[in-house]
């Protein structure tokens, strides 16, 4: 399968909404803003069309302009305007063998995470879980915008740190080398028994969230172990449970907890301590490039194939 153009401050690039719309549409504006600024060709599709309640306008319009660009050979990559929810609604409406003719990076996280596994389980496209136009651009950080420019220009072996080189923690010992993939686990919990969720044996999974509490985060987990995910994983990452504070007043275990107890039905490696989550300081993550983990004294997690081709 051949690869994604590189995503560069070159590129000619395209700003979809296929979830929610900007919650301002200065937003919006302010991302588009950002984006040129950096160099890049913009198109900016529907960034700044009306919302509909939570959605960036209705399924068709959505489903309408994903489809336009995945048939598109002039475009290096999709960046997402924002996550928010309705990826879900439109996955079996999109031409997934389009986008595997002419094959371009989708950019984005949350709930991007739907499009990212559909992406590779039906096109064999790798994407990339990184900073999105509205929420991340206009206040992006040096530090993690080289990181982002040197993954998706297919920079490997790449050593996988936090934008200040935070390195991760251990939690299990071991070594393993597969397929990275990930994203935010309220995603992937909803993709388990549909065909949008990729065959995840010997898969090195990152995940993170925001605003679930520990017993919500249990039960996410808890979902991927009843379904036999857990322990055909060849490694496990976590990254940022953001707002996972447990309720005031009521008993509840601590997140710490919670990932432990599910880390032990993992049989390979596992770390924590991923600087990727809801915020805009976050390491970019890769989706469907091959790596390895080492836990040891130390975690170590290293991409060994590259996200897009070499630039021509």
């Amino acid at each position: 399968m051949p690869l994604p153009p590189p995503f560069t401050p070159l590129s000619r690039v395209a700003v979809a909404a296929p979830s929610s719309a900007a919650l301002h549409r200065k937003d919006a504006e302010a991302g588009l803003d950002a984006l040129r600024a950096r160099g890049l060709t913009v198109e900016s599709g529907r960034a700044l069309a009306p919302r509909l309640g939570y959605l960036a306008g209705t399924d068709d319009d959505r489903t309408a302009e994903l489809n336009a660009l995945f048939r598109r050979d002039d475009l290096d990559a999709i960046v997402c305007l924002r996550g928010g929810y309705g990826a879900l609604r439109i996955l079996d409406r999109l031409d997934w063998d389009a986008l595997a003719a002419h094959p371009k990076l989708i950019v984005g996280y949350s709930d991007i995470t739907a499009l990212h596994f559909a992406a590779w389980a039906l096109a064999g496209v790798p994407g990339l879980s990184a900073a999105m136009a509205a929420p991340d651009w206009p206040d992006l950080d040096p530090a993690s915008e080289q990181q982002l420019w040197d993954v998706a220009s297919g920079a490997h072996p790449w050593e996988v740190v936090g934008p200040g080189g935070e390195p991760l923690a251990p939690m299990s010992p071991g070594e393993s080398e597969g397929t990275l993939i990930g994203g935010n686990l309220s995603l992937i919990a909803a993709l388990l028994g549909t065909p949008y969720l990729p065959d995840l044996t010997g898969a090195i999974l990152f995940i993170e969230d925001v605003g679930e509490s520990p017993y919500r985060i249990d039960g996410l987990l808890a979902r991927l172990h009843l379904a036999g995910v857990l322990k055909r994983l060849g490694g496990l990452v976590f990254g940022a449970f953001t707002g996972a504070e447990p309720p005031k007043n009521r008993p509840s275990l601590e997140l710490d907890e919670v990932l432990a107890h599910y880390a032990a039905f993992v049989p390979g490696p596992v770390a924590r301590g991923l600087v990727y989550g809801h915020f805009s300081r976050k390491t970019p993550m890769p989706v469907g490039v091959h790596a390895r983990l080492t836990v040891g004294a130390d975690a170590v997690l290293t991409t060994l194939s590259p996200l897009t081709a070499p630039p021509q």
